[in-house]
């Protein structure tokens, strides 16, 4: 499975600035994977009950093409991901249906 965008929505960089974020779903530990990759030994993180993992992503948002950075851990659920993101941004996200 390819990167898949399953949330976007958009906040307020420095109160004024309307910035795009958006929740991506991974069938693969992506922190784990970067941490191999370095030599690092970790355990991976057990997928979701949806068979992924969820990241949230700010930089990077709407972006479609990997390799990505996730802007946070991975997440079983897309409402822990999207509480994360939430909890990196003053004034909240305003998420699209």
């Amino acid at each position: 499975m390819a990167l898949s965008i399953v949330k976007t929505g958009t906040w307020l960089y420095a109160m004024e600035v309307e910035t795009p974020v958006d929740i991506i779903a991974l069938d693969y530990d992506w922190d784990y994977a970067f941490d191999s990759s370095d030599g690092l030994t970790t355990e991976p993180s057990p997928m979701g009950p949806d068979g992924v993992l969820y990241y949230a992503r700010f930089q990077h948002a709407l972006e479609t093409s990997e390799p990505t950075w996730p802007d946070s851990p991975g997440y079983p659920t897309i409402a822990e991901a999207m509480a994360k993101a939430e909890s990196k941004v003053k004034g909240g996200i305003r998420w699209h249906e």
